[in-house]
């Protein structure tokens, strides 16, 4: 569909979707609502015929008298997935389905005896269904307060505020006055979390609370603030008559003469997204049932001003993605469900696209610059596809492609096979060149007999198998299930490894090549499972990564090396102190407290700071943020090394080399390989050397495993070695041993 007719007719959805809302909202009971949605419904969509269905029943029909109308008919081709029609008389109607949710299960169903239903008005009328769940909602909770006429009235006016399209912060003002008005108290409020970080929280609205009170309490942890933070932990009212002598009493709010709280949280779409509160500074309050139902009831309100805000963004993006312009995820599971529950042979190929290196660039050079990516991709991503086929954002960077005419799972190879060869070329940013891969997971369905949901799942389960190796695609065999589930049981074992402290350190020593003798060590991290032996790193720290799990593990790795890397140095001479080498992951570097973290472990042990050094990948300085920068320089200001590990594997550039505070190059095994049997590669590991005694860096060569490497490495002047020719990793016991296993004796590794 030509991206001008796309405009026009999400311009159109939209329009219909208010003034659905409006009709809607504007009947006087529960019954007139539901005549009205379907009415509407019909008008909206140019359908013949149009139900509502409640609780398993009939509730409101136009078209056909509601006594000819089959329920489990309306349903039964939608529920396995092929094209739903009715009969009713000597018509037979085509059925566009859309369930409802809710207190109240249900559908919304429209029919046409002409011509199908496109896969725009599909997704309209789904919009449809979840404006009128939203509404009856609303009525119900209205109508258990009618007894209560001036709150009936005030709630009232916030829905048809919300009918209405008012702004949001407005909407939220209304109700916070009202709170205020109503319960009669001091103060009043309204907190939300944060998208970027749950665990923080930000007053939006708010009566009564002083200016410089309110404007602290912006991104506060969810736990600081206690009677509000405990309401949403628990997800319960919490009401404290006497708030100055109570245990969670936060001192800021007793200094501001704060006798009594209350909180209650406010859901959307059954999550908690935040805490309606109220409070009393001129007298102690006790909070009775009525006061808390009415709180209650406010804080409903709110929510469905939130949800209803949320549902009209995610309707206005229904059909395609505003950011990018290709098919939204609504529209993109319509066709793929229209495309499998169609009656030809042959089946549908689907491909999930996830971005490899996203959320490095995306942190390190701003959300705009990463908005102008996805651009770029979604563009790339159209110019790899024929006409019919159709590629989607579904969110993040993920993005998704159907292909409706593909005959077998081969068929959509050569496809996968030239996205990801697109996605190589570099992106221009602003004139910055800017590299970033993708991984595809390909899955295939037959007509008829899958449905989208598989379909998505057999292809996520490929893209979680393609992800191990990035820059690829993966097919989707039967065996990947397997693999995930083992991939699951991995996680949980990792996560009791951290409970159960399964975790060993193993170190290698660090040799001064000129003269053979052991000046430092690297620690590495092993896990020894209960059942599965040793595991190595390659096998569990990018799981540790990507679950979080490297937090804990990181911190006990740094803890543990400053303390044994102090006790080798307590009986060695104080004027040769060992180094040890501790390397830190992309995860860790986001911590806001690590140099606080750094300065726990070197106080806690006693080694100086002179005696870490703090390995960093060469990609973490590519893909930094400012804030990147400015604790490996509180870090640096401690007086710990830092390091660049596997030098030369990235994109090195000597200006990252001169921005960062930067100690040491260890040149990657790769190249020390080499060394010796090719001229090139000798010639480009001495370059490195060299670099780093022009920019006054020590070098570390990795991986030395014989005594060519070491001779031609010590000739052109690396300062440093580490590789089996010295000494694989070794225990704390064996490592002892090395070190002062015969009196008086020291290590020596020159040839």
């Amino acid at each position: 569909m030509p991206r001008a007719e796309a405009d026009c007719n999400l311009v159109l959805a939209t329009q219909q979707l208010t003034e659905f809302l409006a009709v809607v909202a504007d009947r006087p009971d529960e019954s007139a609502a539901q005549h009205a949605a379907v009415e509407c419904a019909l008008r909206a969509l140019d359908a013949d015929l149009a139900v509502l269905t409640v609780d398993g029943g009939v509730a409101a029909a136009v078209g056909v008298p509601a006594d000819q109308i089959p329920e489990y008919g309306l349903i039964a081709g939608y529920l396995v997935g092929r094209p739903a029609t009715l009969r009713a008389g000597d018509v037979t109607y085509m059925l566009a389905v859309a369930p409802l949710g809710g207190a109240s299960s249900g559908t919304l169903v429209i029919g046409r005896a002409s011509h199908d239903f496109s896969d725009e008005e599909v997704c309209l009328l789904r919009g449809m269904a979840r404006v009128l769940e939203l509404s009856l909602e609303t009525r119900q909770l209205t109508d258990s307060l009618q007894r209560r006429e001036r709150l009936f009235e005030e709630l009232s006016r916030i829905q048809r505020a919300i009918a209405r399209r008012e702004p949001l912060p407005e909407i939220l003002n209304r109700v916070t006055a009202g709170v205020a008005d109503l319960l009669g108290v001091d103060v009043a409020g309204l907190t939300v979390l944060e998208n970027d970080d749950p665990g923080r929280m930000s007053v939006v609205s708010a009566s009564g609370v002083p200016e410089d009170l309110s404007a602290k309490m912006q991104r506060i942890p969810v736990a600081a603030l206690g009677v509000v933070g405990l309401s949403i932990m628990g997800d319960e009212l919490v009401a404290v008559d006497d708030y100055v002598n109570s245990p969670i009493a936060v001192p800021e709010l007793v200094q501001h003469r704060i006798k009594s709280v209350m909180a209650v949280p406010v859901h959307e779409n059954g999550l908690v997204v935040g805490s309606m509160f109220a409070g009393m500074h001129t007298a102690r309050r006790n909070w009775d049932e009525a006061s808390q139902e009415m709180l209650r009831a406010f804080a409903e309100h709110a929510g469905l001003a939130v949800t209803d805000a949320r549902t009209l963004t995610e309707m206005n993006a229904s059909f395609h993605d505003p950011l990018t312009g290709l098919a939204s995820r609504s529209l993109f599971v319509t066709r793929t469900e229209n495309a499998l529950g169609s009656l030809r042979t042959g089946g549908v190929a689907a491909l999930l696209v996830g971005l490899d290196r996203f959320k490095m660039i995306n942190d390190a050079l701003g959300h705009g610059t990463g908005d102008q990516l996805l651009a770029l991709v979604a563009d790339r991503l159209r110019e790899c596809l024929r006409t019919d086929d159709t590629a989607a954002r579904l969110g993040g960077d993920e993005f998704a492609v159907l292909l409706p005419e593909a005959d077998t799972v081969e068929a959509a190879v050569p496809v996968a096979r030239r996205i990801v060869t697109a996605m190589r070329e570099p992106f221009d940013l602003d004139g910055r060149e800017t590299f970033v891969t993708c991984s595809i997971g390909v899955a295939f369905g037959e007509a008829g007999k899958h449905d989208a949901h598989e379909l998505l799942v057999r292809a996520d389960l490929a893209l979680f198998e393609a992800k191990k190796g990035k820059d690829r695609y993966a097919v989707f065999e039967a065996s990947m299930r397997e693999s995930f589930q083992k991939h699951l049981e991995m996680e949980a074992d990792l996560r009791r490894a951290v409970l159960r402290h399964e975790f060993q350190l193993r170190f290698q020593p660090i040799v001064r090549l000129a003269t053979g003798e052991i000046s430092g060590l690297e620690a590495l991290v092993r896990w020894q499972h209960p059942e599965r032996g040793m595991i190595p790193p390659l096998d569990f720290i990018p799981l540790a990564e990507e679950t979080g799990m490297i937090v804990p593990i990181g911190e006990w790795v740094l803890r543990e090396a400053c303390r044994q890397a102090a006790r080798w140095n307590e009986q060695r001479d104080p004027d040769k102190p060992l180094s040890v080498s501790v390397n830190l992951s992309a995860v860790q570097l986001e911590r806001a407290d690590l140099p606080e973290l750094v300065v726990s472990a070197l106080t806690d042990s006693g080694l100086p700071a002179r005696c870490l050094v703090i390995e960093l990948t060469e990609s973490l300085l590519v893909d930094h943020r400012q804030e990147t920068l400015d604790r490996l320089q509180a870090i640096k200001e401690l007086g710990v090394r830092l390091a660049i590990d596997d030098f030369g594997t990235g994109y090195s550039s000597l200006a990252y080399l001169r921005r960062f505070p930067v100690d040491i190059i260890k040149i990657d095994k790769s190249f020390v390989d080499d060394v010796g049997d090719v001229p090139a590669a000798a010639a480009l590991t001495l370059g490195i050397i060299q670099l780093g005694q022009a920019l006054q860096l020590s070098t570390v060569a990795e991986g030395i495993e014989d005594a060519g490497q070491l001779s031609e490495l010590a000739d052109g002047n690396c300062e440093l070695g580490q590789g089996y020719y010295f000494a694989e990793p070794l225990t704390t016991e064996a490592m002892d041993e090395l070190l002062f296993g015969a009196v008086g004796a020291k290590p020596e590794f020159v040839d």
